[in-house]
């Protein structure tokens, strides 16, 4: 059923279907755990394709393999997840930087479950990027106590924006106001939360 989300047939030229499961999944409220000393694996091509998932990735998102590999990684993005946190991910991987960022996906039951990520990309011998890699770990709940109020205010800003791209600059601006009046960089925020 789920394959057809973001694989066309194998007649068809044309990429992936790029559609997330909060587009046919409605999300349940119920949030799943994993093990303190699970580690959630997957890697991905430079446009966010998965590449390798590991099987506590799979068993979280109720996904077989076959429906994780070629399929892209926002596919698990949960709806309440705000873009500008994205924003930033993507920005930060892109000058060839790693991140931590807290992250709440959906599965295909509609269940999410909430990570702590680092993420970083894989360079090729010339230096170039040719992927990245995330390991996700249990959070801390104290630091969720800060980040699913601010994801919340994120969100909000995003949604009653007039369109997607000012609600994504107003989102962001945000979390960089954030950042300032605390006087911390981004690192410093996140490694704050986890004490």
């Amino acid at each position: 059923m789920l394959q057809g989300l973001w694989r066309r047939d194998r007649g068809a030229s044309k990429g992936p279907v790029r559609q997330k499961l909060a587009s046919i999944v409605k999300p349940t409220g119920v949030e799943r755990t994993f093990h303190r000393d699970d580690v959630i694996v997957s890697k991905t091509d430079t446009k966010g394709i998965i590449t390798y998932a590991n099987d506590v990735f799979l068993e979280l998102a109720g996904l077989t393999e076959r429906q994780a590999i070629g399929a892209p990684h926002s596919v698990i993005r949960h709806p309440d997840m705000p873009r500008a946190v994205f924003k930033l991910l993507w920005d930060t991987l892109l000058r060839g930087d790693e991140i931590f960022a807290y992250v709440l996906n959906l599965s295909v039951t509609g269940d999410h479950y909430w990570v702590f990520a680092h993420v970083t990309p894989t360079f090729a011998i010339d230096g170039g990027i040719t992927g990245f890699h995330s390991n996700r770990r249990v959070p801390e709940e104290s630091a969720l106590d800060v980040i699913r109020p601010l994801y919340a205010t994120l969100k909000a800003i995003e949604d009653r924006a007039a369109d997607r791209a000012s609600g994504l600059e107003a989102s962001f601006s945000a979390v960089l106001k954030l950042l300032r009046d605390k006087g911390v960089s981004y690192d410093e925020f996140v490694f704050s939360l986890a004490r």
